[in-house]
């Protein structure tokens, strides 16, 4: 039972392991602020829509400061992530976004929550960031993108923020309404876009069957598993298992995109693995020897 919120945010980072591949399949001319405000659209005025039919959603006990800092951590990953994908391909894009996450997770616990990070966490994180390393090898040195991996280094502390911020939403919510209200914002935030930039790509039916994909699977489902495993867990655990996002992406650029990963990429995703399991093991064996002692 203790390994469920751990199982339930490696499950979300799977879903979004998919969007760079998925991102990859749309045809036309698509700019990643409107791929970004689509999919956040599609995510949360459907949940919200939800939750107030279902009236799931209580007003009284929203912490509005931290739902704010989250919608806006999100509306600016989405431009950010996409972009850096665009820029510098689906695996180093991912790598370092997802990569730099649970660095900057902790550091901001540690610096301005006063929350210093256990050794399970720091193991797992090495491994893990050792793996996202070894699996930015595969790509050449003449492919990277300097602009392109600055905008992932934005996209990762805008996720590192997003976690941080929506656990203390979490505090008083449900996942449900808490996502939907936050991902709502967040698409207010970005709908300007749809004035200004060219929607054409939108017209073929292949490419709106990817953007629902994205709305509900990736953003919907994922962002509910995320927010409902966040809650029982400490926010830079839940990052540093969100790294299984680059590792789903690098294995679905080699099994649907057709890309080589070296055989130091593979010792990458071994690493990743490791990580993963190092944090997800070691808590919850922690938890259990904490509940014999008491």
């Amino acid at each position: 039972m203790n390994g469920i919120p751990y199982i339930m945010v490696l499950l979300a980072a799977m879903l979004w392991g998919t969007t760079g591949t998925a991102q990859n399949y749309i045809s036309g001319d698509a700019h990643p602020l409107t791929i970004g405000a689509f999919r956040l659209m599609i995510g949360g005025f459907s949940l919200l829509l939800f939750t107030l039919m279902t009236k799931r959603f209580i007003f009284r006990n929203v912490h509005w400061p931290a739902v704010l800092l989250s919608a806006l951590s999100m509306a600016l990953f989405q431009p950010l992530f996409f972009s850096s994908v665009q820029l510098t391909g689906i695996a180093v894009g991912t790598v370092v976004a997802i990569g730099s996450a649970p660095v900057l997770a902790g550091m901001i616990e540690w610096l301005f929550l006063k929350r210093r990070p256990d050794r399970i966490w720091a193991t797992a994180t090495l491994l893990a960031i050792l793996g996202c390393i070894l699996l930015f090898a595969n790509r050449g040195a003449a492919d990277v993108n300097s602009l392109g991996v600055a905008m992932a280094l934005g996209a990762g502390l805008s996720f590192a923020l997003y976690a941080i911020a929506s656990k203390s939403v979490l505090q008083t919510m449900e996942a449900v309404p808490a996502v939907s209200l936050i991902f709502s914002i967040a698409a207010i935030f970005l709908m300007p876009s749809l004035l200004f930039l060219d929607l054409s790509y939108i017209l073929i039916p292949a490419n709106v069957g990817i953007i629902v994909y994205l709305g509900f699977a990736a953003t919907s489902l994922a962002y509910i598993l995320f927010s409902r495993g966040l809650k029982r867990i400490p926010s830079s655990s839940a990052v540093t298992l969100s790294l299984a996002e680059p590792l789903t992406a690098s294995i679905l650029g080699v099994l649907v995109v057709g890309e080589v990963l070296s055989g130091l990429s593979w010792i990458g995703v071994v690493l990743l693995l490791g990580g993963i399991l190092v944090l997800t093991l070691g808590k919850k064996k922690k938890v259990e020897e904490s509940m014999e002692i008491s």
